[in-house]
């Protein structure tokens, strides 16, 4: 059974992905999983590969979704990441880390990409 929750995190994925195509990125995978999680969102954009972690709000009650990702699931989407670029045999390939924030008030949807929101983290 699918929680309000999960549809509304669906549909914060869906328009990120709308929004990330119309700024000239090319999706390669969606809800990529391996031994050590899941990244929302793997595309290209030029000869970079970006691994997007979607973040969706529908109220700022928890605070601002740019503030979401902390530490640990950086570090996180970093092993996700380095075990994708593995798999593909891409260990050399030029990448990054973007955000993708989804405010959905009750006026007004806001999507905003924040490009390279962090570095590999290790931990």
């Amino acid at each position: 059974m699918t929680t309000e929750s999960q549809k509304f995190g669906r549909l914060g994925e869906s328009l990120a992905i709308a929004h990330l195509k119309k700024n000239g990125y090319q999706i390669l995978d969606r809800n990529y999983r391996n031994c050590f999680g899941e990244i929302d969102v793997i595309a290209r954009q030029g000869e970079t590969i970006v691994f997007v972690e979607v973040k969706s709000r529908s109220s700022d009650r928890f605070g601002p979704s740019k503030a979401a990702v902390d530490r640990i699931k950086q570090q996180k989407i970093s092993r996700v990441a380095l075990g994708y670029l593995k798999q593909k045999r891409q260990a050399g390939q030029k990448a990054r880390f973007d955000v993708v924030c989804v405010d959905a008030g009750q006026k007004h949807c806001q999507v905003e990409i924040i490009v390279n929101a962090f570095a590999l983290a290790y931990g």
